[in-house]
Protein backbone atom coordinates (compact mmCIF):
# COMPACT_ATOMS: atom_id res chain seq x y z
CA UNK A 1 0.00 0.00 0.00
CA UNK A 2 3.17 2.57 0.74
CA UNK A 3 4.31 1.38 -2.83
CA UNK A 4 1.16 2.37 -4.29
CA UNK A 5 0.98 5.47 -2.09
CA UNK A 6 3.99 6.89 -3.30
CA UNK A 7 3.10 6.14 -6.67
CA UNK A 8 0.59 8.38 -6.18
CA UNK A 9 1.77 10.94 -4.54
CA UNK A 10 4.53 11.41 -7.27
CA UNK A 11 2.02 12.12 -9.99
CA UNK A 12 -0.09 14.57 -7.89
CA UNK A 13 3.19 16.38 -7.03
CA UNK A 14 4.25 16.75 -10.62
CA UNK A 15 0.44 17.60 -11.85
CA UNK A 16 0.86 20.89 -8.65
CA UNK A 17 3.74 21.91 -10.43
CA UNK A 18 2.52 21.89 -13.87
CA UNK A 19 -0.49 23.73 -12.93
CA UNK A 20 0.72 26.22 -10.89
CA UNK A 21 0.70 25.01 -7.26
CA UNK A 22 -3.06 23.25 -7.72
CA UNK A 23 -2.99 19.75 -8.38
CA UNK A 24 -6.13 18.57 -10.27
CA UNK A 25 -8.65 15.51 -10.32
CA UNK A 26 -8.77 14.18 -13.56
CA UNK A 27 -5.28 15.08 -14.95
CA UNK A 28 -4.36 12.91 -12.28
CA UNK A 29 -6.60 9.85 -12.27
CA UNK A 30 -6.19 10.01 -16.24
CA UNK A 31 -2.21 9.60 -16.29
CA UNK A 32 -2.73 6.99 -13.50
CA UNK A 33 -4.47 4.95 -15.35
CA UNK A 34 -1.73 5.76 -18.73
CA UNK A 35 1.13 4.84 -16.41
CA UNK A 36 -0.32 1.84 -14.28
CA UNK A 37 -2.77 0.16 -16.49
CA UNK A 38 -3.03 -2.85 -13.90
CA UNK A 39 -4.76 0.42 -11.40
CA UNK A 40 -7.77 0.56 -13.67
CA UNK A 41 -10.23 -1.84 -12.39
CA UNK A 42 -9.69 -0.42 -8.92
CA UNK A 43 -9.86 3.63 -10.20
CA UNK A 44 -13.49 4.18 -8.43
CA UNK A 45 -11.98 1.96 -5.47
CA UNK A 46 -9.37 4.24 -5.61
CA UNK A 47 -10.56 7.55 -5.68
CA UNK A 48 -10.54 8.60 -1.94
CA UNK A 49 -6.89 7.70 -1.56
CA UNK A 50 -6.48 10.06 -4.57
CA UNK A 51 -8.36 12.95 -3.30
CA UNK A 52 -7.11 12.57 0.28
CA UNK A 53 -3.36 12.90 -1.59
CA UNK A 54 -4.38 15.99 -3.88
CA UNK A 55 -5.54 17.76 -0.44
CA UNK A 56 -2.09 16.71 1.38
CA UNK A 57 -0.13 18.22 -2.26
CA UNK A 58 -2.89 21.32 -2.77
CA UNK A 59 -1.96 22.41 0.97
CA UNK A 60 2.25 22.57 0.58
CA UNK A 61 3.20 25.90 -0.61
CA UNK A 62 4.52 26.15 -4.48
CA UNK A 63 8.35 26.35 -3.43
CA UNK A 64 7.44 22.75 -1.05
CA UNK A 65 6.24 20.85 -4.11
CA UNK A 66 9.00 21.55 -6.31
CA UNK A 67 11.26 20.91 -3.57
CA UNK A 68 9.69 17.50 -3.40
CA UNK A 69 9.43 16.79 -7.02
CA UNK A 70 13.29 17.44 -7.44
CA UNK A 71 14.03 14.93 -4.49
CA UNK A 72 11.79 12.39 -5.98
CA UNK A 73 13.19 12.99 -9.97
CA UNK A 74 16.88 12.64 -8.53
CA UNK A 75 15.87 9.58 -6.10
CA UNK A 76 14.02 8.03 -9.16
CA UNK A 77 17.56 8.56 -10.86
CA UNK A 78 19.40 6.76 -8.50
CA UNK A 79 16.82 4.15 -8.37
CA UNK A 80 17.27 3.62 -12.20
CA UNK A 81 21.01 3.85 -11.77
CA UNK A 82 21.19 0.79 -9.33
CA UNK A 83 22.40 -2.49 -11.16
CA UNK A 84 23.43 -0.28 -14.22
CA UNK A 85 27.26 0.37 -14.83
CA UNK A 86 28.22 4.09 -15.68
CA UNK A 87 27.44 4.58 -20.07
CA UNK A 88 30.81 4.53 -21.57
CA UNK A 89 31.79 7.68 -23.60
CA UNK A 90 29.04 10.25 -22.53
CA UNK A 91 31.88 12.87 -22.44
CA UNK A 92 32.49 12.47 -26.45
CA UNK A 93 28.42 13.26 -27.37
CA UNK A 94 26.71 16.85 -26.49
CA UNK A 95 23.83 14.50 -25.62
CA UNK A 96 22.90 10.78 -25.20
CA UNK A 97 20.84 9.60 -28.49
CA UNK A 98 19.71 5.86 -28.11
CA UNK A 99 17.53 4.11 -30.13
CA UNK A 100 15.19 0.78 -30.04
CA UNK A 101 14.63 -0.98 -33.43
CA UNK A 102 12.00 -3.54 -33.63
CA UNK A 103 11.27 -5.34 -37.02
CA UNK A 104 7.83 -5.57 -37.31
CA UNK A 105 8.37 -9.27 -38.71
CA UNK A 106 6.51 -10.39 -35.38
CA UNK A 107 5.26 -9.52 -31.78
CA UNK A 108 7.85 -8.55 -29.04
CA UNK A 109 8.59 -11.27 -26.51
CA UNK A 110 11.24 -11.17 -23.13
CA UNK A 111 14.49 -11.07 -25.54
CA UNK A 112 13.42 -7.81 -27.23
CA UNK A 113 12.68 -6.11 -23.89
CA UNK A 114 16.05 -6.14 -22.79
CA UNK A 115 17.07 -3.78 -25.26
CA UNK A 116 14.24 -1.93 -25.48
CA UNK A 117 14.60 -1.25 -21.74
CA UNK A 118 18.29 -0.46 -21.54
CA UNK A 119 18.34 1.84 -24.05
CA UNK A 120 15.11 3.33 -22.56
CA UNK A 121 16.48 4.07 -19.38
CA UNK A 122 20.25 5.14 -20.49
CA UNK A 123 18.39 7.74 -22.35
CA UNK A 124 16.39 8.53 -19.92
CA UNK A 125 19.58 8.32 -16.97
CA UNK A 126 21.16 11.06 -18.36
CA UNK A 127 18.53 13.47 -20.04
CA UNK A 128 18.70 12.18 -23.63
CA UNK A 129 16.57 11.55 -26.45
CA UNK A 130 14.99 7.88 -27.34
CA UNK A 131 14.60 6.81 -30.64
CA UNK A 132 12.24 4.12 -31.90
CA UNK A 133 12.71 3.18 -35.26
CA UNK A 134 10.70 0.99 -37.23
CA UNK A 135 13.25 -1.33 -39.18
CA UNK A 136 11.16 -2.51 -41.99
CA UNK A 137 13.16 -2.75 -44.99
CA UNK A 138 12.06 -6.27 -46.12
CA UNK A 139 8.72 -6.37 -47.70
CA UNK A 140 8.20 -10.36 -47.76
CA UNK A 141 8.59 -10.44 -43.73
CA UNK A 142 7.26 -7.00 -42.32
CA UNK A 143 3.25 -7.41 -40.94
CA UNK A 144 1.11 -4.73 -40.96
CA UNK A 145 -0.22 -5.16 -37.31
CA UNK A 146 2.73 -5.30 -36.07
CA UNK A 147 3.57 -1.96 -35.88
CA UNK A 148 0.73 -1.04 -33.34
CA UNK A 149 1.74 -4.36 -31.06
CA UNK A 150 4.62 -3.20 -30.64
CA UNK A 151 3.95 0.76 -30.26
CA UNK A 152 1.24 -1.35 -27.31
CA UNK A 153 3.68 -3.10 -25.97
CA UNK A 154 6.55 -0.47 -25.62
CA UNK A 155 3.57 1.97 -23.87
CA UNK A 156 2.47 -1.07 -21.35
CA UNK A 157 5.93 -1.33 -20.06
CA UNK A 158 5.90 2.42 -19.47
CA UNK A 159 8.29 3.02 -22.26
CA UNK A 160 8.01 6.49 -23.97
CA UNK A 161 9.76 7.66 -27.25
CA UNK A 162 11.30 11.28 -28.50
CA UNK A 163 11.13 10.52 -32.39
CA UNK A 164 10.04 7.25 -34.05
CA UNK A 165 10.61 6.79 -38.03
CA UNK A 166 10.15 3.90 -40.31
CA UNK A 167 12.95 2.92 -42.72
CA UNK A 168 10.09 2.17 -45.22
CA UNK A 169 9.48 6.22 -45.50
CA UNK A 170 13.58 6.60 -46.12
CA UNK A 171 14.51 5.11 -49.37
CA UNK A 172 15.31 7.87 -51.04
CA UNK A 173 18.03 8.84 -48.70
CA UNK A 174 19.16 5.44 -48.59
CA UNK A 175 19.42 5.72 -52.58
CA UNK A 176 21.72 9.11 -52.13
CA UNK A 177 23.77 7.28 -50.13
CA UNK A 178 24.55 4.50 -52.48
CA UNK A 179 24.38 6.67 -55.35
CA UNK A 180 27.27 8.12 -53.85
CA UNK A 181 29.53 4.95 -52.78
CA UNK A 182 28.56 4.28 -56.33
CA UNK A 183 30.50 6.96 -58.13
CA UNK A 184 33.44 6.77 -55.75
CA UNK A 185 34.09 3.51 -56.75
CA UNK A 186 33.21 2.21 -53.09
CA UNK A 187 30.27 0.33 -54.23
CA UNK A 188 29.49 -2.26 -57.05
CA UNK A 189 26.39 -3.79 -58.73
CA UNK A 190 26.86 -7.76 -59.05
CA UNK A 191 25.14 -10.00 -61.38
CA UNK A 192 27.08 -13.13 -60.48
CA UNK A 193 25.15 -16.18 -59.26
CA UNK A 194 25.44 -16.07 -55.47
CA UNK A 195 26.79 -19.32 -55.58
CA UNK A 196 29.96 -17.98 -58.15
CA UNK A 197 30.10 -14.97 -55.89
CA UNK A 198 30.75 -17.22 -52.64
CA UNK A 199 33.27 -19.67 -54.30
CA UNK A 200 35.44 -16.56 -55.32
CA UNK A 201 35.20 -14.21 -52.14
CA UNK A 202 35.73 -17.56 -49.76
CA UNK A 203 38.81 -17.69 -52.22
CA UNK A 204 39.67 -13.91 -51.36
CA UNK A 205 39.02 -13.42 -55.62
CA UNK A 206 37.33 -10.68 -57.38
CA UNK A 207 33.90 -11.42 -58.89
CA UNK A 208 34.08 -10.02 -62.88
CA UNK A 209 31.50 -7.22 -62.08
CA UNK A 210 34.21 -5.84 -58.91
CA UNK A 211 36.34 -4.33 -61.69
CA UNK A 212 33.70 -2.41 -63.94
CA UNK A 213 33.95 1.44 -64.08
CA UNK A 214 31.35 3.43 -61.82
CA UNK A 215 29.52 4.27 -64.52
CA UNK A 216 28.30 0.84 -65.75
CA UNK A 217 27.79 0.43 -62.50
CA UNK A 218 25.44 3.59 -61.82
CA UNK A 219 23.72 2.24 -65.28
CA UNK A 220 23.36 -1.38 -63.59
CA UNK A 221 21.65 0.43 -60.17
CA UNK A 222 19.29 2.52 -62.72
CA UNK A 223 18.31 -1.60 -63.95
CA UNK A 224 17.83 -2.70 -60.59
CA UNK A 225 15.81 -0.02 -59.99
CA UNK A 226 13.26 0.24 -63.25
CA UNK A 227 12.74 -3.09 -63.68
CA UNK A 228 15.32 -4.68 -65.83
CA UNK A 229 16.58 -7.20 -62.60
CA UNK A 230 14.02 -9.72 -61.47
CA UNK A 231 14.78 -10.94 -58.11
CA UNK A 232 18.38 -12.63 -57.30
CA UNK A 233 19.68 -11.10 -60.48
CA UNK A 234 21.65 -8.21 -59.28
CA UNK A 235 22.99 -6.82 -55.99
CA UNK A 236 24.64 -3.65 -54.76
CA UNK A 237 28.00 -5.07 -52.34
CA UNK A 238 29.91 -2.80 -51.17
CA UNK A 239 33.64 -2.65 -51.72
CA UNK A 240 35.95 -4.12 -48.82
CA UNK A 241 39.43 -5.92 -48.47
CA UNK A 242 39.77 -9.49 -50.06
CA UNK A 243 42.06 -10.31 -47.62
CA UNK A 244 39.55 -9.55 -44.76
CA UNK A 245 39.85 -13.25 -42.40
CA UNK A 246 36.06 -13.35 -42.47
CA UNK A 247 34.65 -14.21 -45.66
CA UNK A 248 31.21 -12.83 -44.50
CA UNK A 249 33.17 -9.17 -44.70
CA UNK A 250 33.76 -8.92 -48.20
CA UNK A 251 32.40 -7.13 -50.33
CA UNK A 252 29.12 -7.86 -48.32
CA UNK A 253 25.55 -7.42 -50.05
CA UNK A 254 23.78 -3.78 -49.51
CA UNK A 255 20.89 -3.81 -51.88
CA UNK A 256 18.84 -6.34 -53.35
CA UNK A 257 15.76 -6.73 -55.79
CA UNK A 258 12.34 -7.00 -53.83
CA UNK A 259 9.48 -7.59 -55.43
CA UNK A 260 6.77 -8.17 -52.47
CA UNK A 261 4.31 -5.13 -52.03
CA UNK A 262 5.14 -3.76 -48.76
CA UNK A 263 2.42 -3.29 -46.17
CA UNK A 264 2.80 0.48 -45.98
CA UNK A 265 4.12 2.23 -49.51
CA UNK A 266 2.82 -1.32 -51.41
CA UNK A 267 4.79 -1.52 -54.67
CA UNK A 268 6.55 2.73 -54.62
CA UNK A 269 10.03 0.27 -54.81
CA UNK A 270 11.25 -2.62 -55.61
CA UNK A 271 15.06 -2.39 -54.59
CA UNK A 272 15.70 -2.98 -50.45
CA UNK A 273 18.79 -2.20 -48.63
CA UNK A 274 19.64 -4.82 -46.47
CA UNK A 275 19.87 -4.50 -42.92
CA UNK A 276 23.39 -3.42 -42.37
CA UNK A 277 23.17 -0.55 -44.74
CA UNK A 278 20.31 1.25 -43.85
CA UNK A 279 20.91 0.40 -39.89
CA UNK A 280 24.21 2.27 -40.55
CA UNK A 281 22.78 5.24 -42.41
CA UNK A 282 20.19 6.27 -39.74
CA UNK A 283 22.21 5.63 -36.85
CA UNK A 284 24.49 8.82 -38.55
CA UNK A 285 21.63 10.67 -39.37
CA UNK A 286 19.83 10.18 -36.17
CA UNK A 287 22.64 11.30 -35.10
CA UNK A 288 22.95 7.63 -32.50
CA UNK A 289 26.09 8.30 -29.40
CA UNK A 290 25.22 4.46 -27.88
CA UNK A 291 23.91 1.12 -29.70
CA UNK A 292 22.81 -1.21 -26.89
CA UNK A 293 22.53 -4.84 -28.27
CA UNK A 294 22.94 -8.67 -28.07
CA UNK A 295 26.62 -9.89 -28.95
CA UNK A 296 25.21 -12.20 -31.67
CA UNK A 297 26.13 -8.68 -33.70
CA UNK A 298 29.04 -9.27 -33.82
CA UNK A 299 29.20 -9.38 -37.65
CA UNK A 300 26.83 -6.70 -38.45
CA UNK A 301 28.74 -4.42 -36.04
CA UNK A 302 32.23 -5.33 -38.29
CA UNK A 303 30.29 -4.47 -41.40
CA UNK A 304 28.84 -1.31 -40.15
CA UNK A 305 31.86 0.01 -38.77
CA UNK A 306 33.59 -0.83 -42.55
CA UNK A 307 31.02 0.89 -43.72
CA UNK A 308 31.44 4.21 -41.34
CA UNK A 309 35.02 4.44 -42.62
CA UNK A 310 33.82 4.25 -46.46
CA UNK A 311 31.76 6.97 -45.59
CA UNK A 312 34.20 8.82 -43.18
CA UNK A 313 31.50 8.79 -40.22
CA UNK A 314 31.89 8.40 -36.13
CA UNK A 315 30.69 4.97 -35.04
CA UNK A 316 28.32 5.17 -32.08
CA UNK A 317 29.79 3.53 -28.69
CA UNK A 318 28.56 -0.33 -28.97
CA UNK A 319 27.30 -1.99 -25.08
CA UNK A 320 26.98 -5.71 -26.14
CA UNK A 321 25.30 -7.64 -24.09
CA UNK A 322 24.50 -11.70 -23.74
CA UNK A 323 21.56 -13.48 -25.15
CA UNK A 324 18.65 -13.97 -22.53
CA UNK A 325 16.45 -16.65 -23.03
CA UNK A 326 13.20 -17.98 -21.37
CA UNK A 327 13.06 -21.58 -19.83
CA UNK A 328 10.54 -23.76 -21.81
CA UNK A 329 8.84 -21.08 -24.12
CA UNK A 330 9.50 -20.39 -27.67
CA UNK A 331 11.00 -17.18 -28.06
CA UNK A 332 11.70 -16.64 -32.06
CA UNK A 333 9.17 -14.36 -33.66
CA UNK A 334 9.85 -16.66 -36.75
CA UNK A 335 8.64 -20.09 -35.20
CA UNK A 336 6.08 -17.71 -33.07
CA UNK A 337 4.35 -16.38 -36.31
CA UNK A 338 4.07 -19.95 -38.04
CA UNK A 339 2.58 -21.46 -35.37
CA UNK A 340 -0.20 -19.10 -35.16
CA UNK A 341 -0.77 -18.94 -38.75
CA UNK A 342 -0.98 -22.91 -38.55
CA UNK A 343 -3.45 -22.28 -35.85
CA UNK A 344 -0.62 -24.19 -33.29
CA UNK A 345 -1.34 -21.20 -31.17
CA UNK A 346 -4.57 -19.27 -30.22
CA UNK A 347 -2.66 -16.06 -31.38
CA UNK A 348 -0.12 -14.06 -30.11
CA UNK A 349 -1.04 -13.64 -26.89
CA UNK A 350 -1.47 -17.19 -26.08
CA UNK A 351 -0.90 -18.36 -22.56
CA UNK A 352 2.07 -20.71 -23.79
CA UNK A 353 4.42 -18.28 -25.20
CA UNK A 354 7.07 -15.75 -23.69
CA UNK A 355 5.40 -12.89 -25.49
CA UNK A 356 4.88 -9.69 -24.20
CA UNK A 357 1.39 -9.96 -25.14
CA UNK A 358 1.12 -12.81 -23.57
CA UNK A 359 2.73 -11.99 -19.90
CA UNK A 360 0.08 -9.09 -20.02
CA UNK A 361 -3.10 -11.31 -20.66
CA UNK A 362 -1.62 -13.66 -17.98
CA UNK A 363 -1.31 -10.63 -15.37
CA UNK A 364 2.03 -9.85 -15.28
CA UNK A 365 2.73 -6.32 -14.30
CA UNK A 366 4.92 -4.22 -16.19
CA UNK A 367 7.16 -3.47 -13.30
CA UNK A 368 7.59 -6.75 -12.76
CA UNK A 369 9.33 -6.85 -16.28
CA UNK A 370 10.83 -3.99 -15.75
CA UNK A 371 12.58 -4.99 -12.56
CA UNK A 372 13.75 -8.26 -13.42
CA UNK A 373 15.37 -7.02 -17.07
CA UNK A 374 17.11 -4.56 -15.13
CA UNK A 375 18.44 -6.85 -12.95
CA UNK A 376 20.03 -8.99 -15.89
CA UNK A 377 21.36 -5.58 -16.96
CA UNK A 378 23.88 -5.80 -19.18
CA UNK A 379 26.17 -8.69 -17.94
CA UNK A 380 28.26 -10.20 -21.62
CA UNK A 381 27.37 -13.63 -20.54
CA UNK A 382 24.00 -15.50 -21.94
CA UNK A 383 21.50 -15.50 -19.09
CA UNK A 384 18.72 -17.83 -18.84
CA UNK A 385 15.55 -16.50 -16.93
CA UNK A 386 13.22 -18.80 -15.14
CA UNK A 387 9.20 -18.42 -14.88
CA UNK A 388 10.16 -18.83 -10.98
CA UNK A 389 12.33 -15.85 -11.08
CA UNK A 390 9.60 -13.91 -12.67
CA UNK A 391 7.27 -15.31 -10.78
CA UNK A 392 9.02 -13.77 -7.84
CA UNK A 393 8.85 -10.50 -8.53
CA UNK A 394 5.46 -10.62 -10.04
CA UNK A 395 4.02 -11.74 -6.47
CA UNK A 396 5.52 -8.99 -4.41
CA UNK A 397 3.91 -6.43 -5.99
CA UNK A 398 0.24 -8.10 -7.18
CA UNK A 399 0.34 -9.30 -3.59
CA UNK A 400 -0.66 -5.89 -2.42
CA UNK A 401 -2.91 -5.55 -5.01
CA UNK A 402 -5.19 -8.22 -5.96
CA UNK A 403 -8.27 -8.82 -3.75
CA UNK A 404 -9.12 -12.16 -2.11
CA UNK A 405 -12.30 -15.12 -3.67
CA UNK A 406 -12.63 -18.75 -3.18
CA UNK A 407 -12.61 -20.69 -5.75
CA UNK A 408 -13.26 -24.78 -6.04
CA UNK A 409 -12.25 -26.43 -9.11
CA UNK A 410 -13.85 -29.92 -9.24
CA UNK A 411 -16.36 -28.84 -5.89
CA UNK A 412 -18.04 -31.94 -4.47
CA UNK A 413 -21.49 -31.13 -2.13
CA UNK A 414 -20.89 -32.05 1.41
CA UNK A 415 -23.53 -32.22 4.10
CA UNK A 416 -22.38 -30.58 7.72
CA UNK A 417 -24.89 -31.53 10.57
CA UNK A 418 -25.46 -29.68 13.69
CA UNK A 419 -23.85 -26.51 11.68
CA UNK A 420 -25.33 -23.14 13.43
CA UNK A 421 -27.77 -21.39 11.39
CA UNK A 422 -25.85 -17.90 10.23
CA UNK A 423 -27.17 -15.92 7.62
CA UNK A 424 -23.92 -15.46 5.72
CA UNK A 425 -20.08 -15.53 6.68
CA UNK A 426 -17.92 -12.24 6.50
CA UNK A 427 -14.57 -12.03 4.86
CA UNK A 428 -12.12 -9.59 4.21
CA UNK A 429 -11.21 -8.58 0.74
CA UNK A 430 -7.99 -8.47 1.36
CA UNK A 431 -6.28 -9.49 4.75
CA UNK A 432 -3.75 -6.48 4.65
CA UNK A 433 -6.31 -3.81 3.69
CA UNK A 434 -9.79 -3.43 5.95
CA UNK A 435 -10.11 -0.29 3.70
CA UNK A 436 -10.98 -2.20 0.84
CA UNK A 437 -13.85 -3.18 2.40
CA UNK A 438 -15.38 -7.10 2.84
CA UNK A 439 -17.79 -9.28 1.05
CA UNK A 440 -20.48 -11.50 2.21
CA UNK A 441 -20.71 -15.52 1.66
CA UNK A 442 -24.13 -16.55 1.90
CA UNK A 443 -25.00 -19.86 3.33
CA UNK A 444 -27.53 -22.69 1.80
CA UNK A 445 -29.01 -25.05 4.24
CA UNK A 446 -31.42 -28.34 3.77
CA UNK A 447 -33.38 -30.09 6.19
CA UNK A 448 -31.53 -28.41 8.81
CA UNK A 449 -28.21 -29.15 7.44
CA UNK A 450 -25.39 -26.52 5.89
CA UNK A 451 -24.26 -27.18 2.23
CA UNK A 452 -20.81 -26.35 0.82
CA UNK A 453 -19.01 -26.96 -2.37
CA UNK A 454 -15.67 -27.80 -1.61
CA UNK A 455 -12.34 -29.16 -4.15
CA UNK A 456 -12.90 -32.76 -4.23
CA UNK A 457 -8.67 -33.13 -4.18
CA UNK A 458 -9.04 -31.69 -0.64
CA UNK A 459 -11.86 -34.24 0.24
CA UNK A 460 -9.30 -37.00 -1.27
CA UNK A 461 -6.50 -36.10 1.04
CA UNK A 462 -8.53 -35.74 4.42
CA UNK A 463 -8.99 -39.17 6.21
CA UNK A 464 -12.57 -39.80 7.77
CA UNK A 465 -12.63 -38.57 11.47
CA UNK A 466 -10.20 -35.50 10.96
CA UNK A 467 -11.09 -32.37 11.63
CA UNK A 468 -10.78 -29.33 9.11
CA UNK A 469 -11.58 -25.91 8.99
CA UNK A 470 -13.86 -24.35 6.46
CA UNK A 471 -11.54 -20.85 5.85
CA UNK A 472 -13.08 -18.40 8.36
CA UNK A 473 -16.24 -20.06 8.60
CA UNK A 474 -16.36 -23.38 11.31
CA UNK A 475 -14.54 -26.35 11.94
CA UNK A 476 -15.87 -29.37 10.90
CA UNK A 477 -14.82 -33.69 11.66
CA UNK A 478 -15.25 -35.45 8.10
CA UNK A 479 -17.77 -38.01 8.79
CA UNK A 480 -17.85 -39.92 5.35
CA UNK A 481 -16.38 -39.44 1.63
CA UNK A 482 -18.84 -40.95 -0.14
CA UNK A 483 -21.93 -39.10 0.32
CA UNK A 484 -19.39 -36.66 1.65
CA UNK A 485 -20.87 -35.59 4.62
CA UNK A 486 -19.10 -33.75 8.75
CA UNK A 487 -19.98 -32.39 11.64
CA UNK A 488 -19.85 -29.32 13.41
CA UNK A 489 -16.50 -29.18 15.68
CA UNK A 490 -16.93 -24.98 16.82
CA UNK A 491 -16.27 -21.76 15.52
CA UNK A 492 -12.72 -20.83 17.51
CA UNK A 493 -9.75 -20.85 15.16
CA UNK A 494 -7.66 -24.36 15.96
CA UNK A 495 -3.99 -24.33 15.23
CA UNK A 496 -2.55 -27.07 12.98
CA UNK A 497 -5.40 -28.35 11.16
CA UNK A 498 -6.50 -28.26 7.18
CA UNK A 499 -7.98 -25.01 5.95
CA UNK A 500 -10.33 -25.59 3.21
CA UNK A 501 -11.80 -22.61 0.96
CA UNK A 502 -15.06 -23.46 0.14
CA UNK A 503 -18.39 -22.08 -1.30
CA UNK A 504 -22.25 -21.97 -0.53
CA UNK A 505 -25.34 -20.67 -1.86
CA UNK A 506 -25.75 -19.59 -5.17
CA UNK A 507 -21.94 -20.07 -6.77
CA UNK A 508 -21.14 -18.72 -9.82
CA UNK A 509 -19.11 -20.48 -12.93
CA UNK A 510 -16.14 -20.09 -13.21
CA UNK A 511 -13.10 -21.08 -16.16
CA UNK A 512 -9.58 -20.62 -15.52
CA UNK A 513 -6.85 -21.09 -18.38
CA UNK A 514 -4.22 -22.73 -17.20
CA UNK A 515 -0.01 -21.25 -18.64
CA UNK A 516 -0.41 -25.10 -20.61
CA UNK A 517 -3.35 -23.88 -22.29
CA UNK A 518 -5.40 -26.50 -20.76
CA UNK A 519 -8.42 -25.07 -18.87
CA UNK A 520 -10.05 -26.13 -15.35
CA UNK A 521 -13.48 -25.35 -14.45
CA UNK A 522 -15.14 -24.63 -10.91
CA UNK A 523 -17.12 -22.40 -8.94
CA UNK A 524 -16.41 -19.34 -6.97
CA UNK A 525 -18.07 -17.50 -4.48
CA UNK A 526 -20.86 -14.83 -5.55
CA UNK A 527 -19.04 -11.68 -4.97
CA UNK A 528 -17.05 -12.83 -7.94
CA UNK A 529 -20.04 -11.40 -9.90
CA UNK A 530 -19.05 -7.67 -9.63
CA UNK A 531 -15.31 -7.90 -10.79
CA UNK A 532 -14.07 -5.96 -13.96
CA UNK A 533 -12.06 -7.40 -16.75
CA UNK A 534 -8.76 -6.84 -16.51
CA UNK A 535 -8.65 -7.24 -12.56
CA UNK A 536 -6.04 -9.05 -10.73
CA UNK A 537 -7.39 -11.24 -7.95
CA UNK A 538 -6.15 -13.59 -5.45
CA UNK A 539 -8.12 -17.39 -5.72
CA UNK A 540 -6.88 -18.12 -2.17
CA UNK A 541 -5.18 -21.75 -2.18
CA UNK A 542 -5.06 -21.61 -5.84
CA UNK A 543 -2.95 -18.47 -6.86
CA UNK A 544 -3.50 -15.58 -9.21
CA UNK A 545 -5.48 -14.74 -12.23
CA UNK A 546 -6.58 -12.17 -14.61
CA UNK A 547 -10.03 -11.68 -15.43
CA UNK A 548 -10.63 -11.87 -19.17
CA UNK A 549 -14.73 -11.99 -19.53
CA UNK A 550 -17.31 -11.43 -16.53
CA UNK A 551 -20.86 -12.18 -17.02
CA UNK A 552 -23.05 -15.66 -16.27
CA UNK A 553 -19.34 -17.42 -16.36
CA UNK A 554 -15.97 -15.72 -14.87
CA UNK A 555 -12.98 -17.07 -17.22
CA UNK A 556 -9.88 -16.11 -15.88
CA UNK A 557 -6.23 -16.58 -17.06
CA UNK A 558 -3.66 -18.46 -14.56
CA UNK A 559 -0.75 -16.29 -13.48
CA UNK A 560 1.03 -18.00 -10.95
CA UNK A 561 0.64 -19.35 -7.24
Amino acid sequence: MEDLRNRLLRLALENAVEHGGRALLDPVVRRMAAEFPELRPRLRELLPLVEEILAEVNALSPEEQRRRVGEGRRRERRERRRGLPELPNVERYERVVTRFAPNPNGPLHLGHVRAALLSHEYARLYGGKFILRFEDTNPSNARAEMYDRIREDLRWLGIGWDEEFYQSDRLELYYRVAELLLEEGKAYVCLCRAEEFRERRDRGLPCPCRELPPSQHLERWEGMKGGRYREGEAVLRIRTDLGLPNPALRDWPAFRVVEDPHPRVGRRYRVWPLYNFSVSVDDHEMGITHVIRGKEHEVNEARQRLLFQLLGWEYPTVIQYGRLTLAGTKLSKTEIVRAVERGELQGYDDVRLGTLASLRRRGFLPESIRRVILEVGLTPVDASLSWEVLEAQNRKLVDDLALRYFFIPEGVWMRIRKAPSLPAAELPLHPSHPERGRRLLPLRYEDGHLLVLIPSRDLEALKEGQVFRLKDLMNVRLLSKSPPEAEFEGLELLPDVPKIQWVSADPVRVRVLRPDGSFEEGWGEPGLKEVGEGEILQFERYGFVRVERTGREIWTVFAHR
